[in-house]
């Protein structure tokens, strides 16, 4: 059978098991996220399958090209995760390679305590503490002042999320961070496709990460990428994620380097081979060429993607805004043009009603909700004892933990969907106002 002939049947099945069907608000689950695909998708899929060639290839090369040419960016490294694209962008911080610029155990990064673990989980396995400083609403991203007066002497990196998809305040940021000589970690998992001033988020810090979870902006199954314009930072974020080691060979190459059997390293024996010598403490986190595959057809989608989002955004902002008496509505930072991971409510503190008591009547009927992450991470189980410092108080954090939610607003919700809800919440609200 020629690979014609499979991907045209492909083309067909495609059809059979995934048919467009209407939603059912009787039986049917307004999800927060979800997978938006067509046939594309499928076929690549099933066509680098047919090429048996497992770890990245043709069609990892084809994703990385068409991320770079999207954020206009020099180096794309896929990983298996947005999670690991963090460790890894944090991890190649700590490169003897940087000399005097590296991140030492003890240096200080400042983060957020309103996010996900994701982005804290590698300052602390790196041996560094995290600084927490609070958010400010109605962005949901970081307070600036509070981040000007969490600077200190041990300060060396700033690592934050653009959270939910709202860019946060990147001039007076870039401005802290050009002042005192740091390191900037964009967490763009959740903002891929987002603009700050014309300019896609992702491309201003040192180094960026996005991830391809089923419930981003593009999805891979599992996956994601570390990008960046600095030559030196790709070749170390590389060898992190390549087991730590020195040759930068790609699958199934050798001696790119020209100097294979010809150097020094360590005290290894002069002209060992340099595919295996290791310079880094790394792991083995790439993705494979059958989600590169996923990958590159989702990227043909992703403007519409971020369209629709946006649109998606705007019709929860209408039917939210009749209730702005007992809601604290997303707003986005100004200069910023989100593509939104969700739509993010706040319930005020005077309103006849609590968060649990809407998201679980919204629960109930089938109406999927999410809480901003982790809250105020410093009182996950996981996270107490452990060192870091606090710049002031948390007031916004520990309010987001108690009054805050969100809803989908991924490419698949249908204006049946959206009745659907502007149906239940007036419900609600009709209840809860007499």
């Amino acid at each position: 059978m020629k690979r014609e002939e499979i991907l045209n049947a492909v083309k067909a099945y495609h059809s059979a098991a995934f048919p467009a069907k209407p939603f059912n608000r009787e039986k049917d689950t307004v999800r927060y996220a979800g997978r938006v695909f067509d046939e594309k998708e499928l076929v690549a899929l099933v066509d680098s399958s047919l090429d048996f060639w497992l770890t990245e290839g043709r069609y990892a090369e084809s994703f990385s090209e068409k991320i770079a040419d999207f954020l206009g960016v020099d180096n794309v490294i896929l990983t298996n995760s947005g999670s690991s694209s963090n460790l890894l962008a944090l991890s190649a911080l700590t490169s003897k390679k940087l000399g005097k610029k590296r991140l030492v155990p003890g240096d200080e990064v400042i983060t957020v305590a309103a996010g996900f673990p994701a982005t804290v989980t590698p300052i602390l396995q790196n041996g560094l503490i995290p600084v927490f400083v609070d958010v400010s609403l109605p962005t949901y991203n970081i307070d600036v002042e509070a981040l000007k007066k969490a600077v200190s002497p041990k300060t060396r990196a700033i690592f934050i999320a653009h959270t939910l998809g709202n860019p946060f305040d990147l001039d007076a940021v870039m401005k802290v961070v050009k002042e005192h000589d740091l390191w900037l970690i964009e967490d763009n998992c959740d903002a891929f496709g987002s603009l700050y001033k014309g300019k896609y988020t992702g491309t201003f810090g040192h180094i960026a990460t996005i991830s391809f979870y089923p419930a981003h902006h593009i999805t891979t199954g599992e996956g994601g990428a570390v990008v960046t314009n600095n030559e030196q930072l790709a070749q170390i974020v590389r060898s992190f994620r390549d087991w730590g080691r020195d040759c930068y060979c790609g699958g199934g190459e050798n001696n790119t380097c020209g100097k294979r059997f010809t150097q020094q390293f360590g005290t290894l024996p002069a002209g060992y081979d340099h595919k295996y010598v290791y310079s880094e403490i790394g792991y083995n986190l790439k993705m494979t060429d059958m989600q590169a595959a996923i990958g590159s057809a989702q990227m043909d989608k992703l403007e519409m993607f971020g369209n629709r989002r946006r649109e998606n955004f705007r019709r929860y902002q209408r039917i939210f805004s009749a209730y702005e008496k007992y809601f604290i509505l997303t707003e986005a930072t100004p200069g910023a043009e989100p593509s939104w991971f969700t739509y993010v409510l706040s319930v005020r503190e005077n309103a006849p009603f609590t968060r649990n008591e809407l998201v679980t009547f919204l629960n109930e009927r089938r109406i999927e909700t999410r809480n901003i992450f982790a809250g105020n991470i410093l009182r996950q189980p996981a996270f107490i004892d452990r060192p870091c410092r606090v710049e002031g108080k948390l007031p916004v954090t520990d309010f987001i933990m108690n009054n805050t939610f969100f809803l989908g607003t991924f490419p698949g919700m249908t204006e049946e969907m959206f009745a659907y809800v502007e149906d239940c919440v007036a419900e609600f609200m009709g209840k809860h106002l007499k």
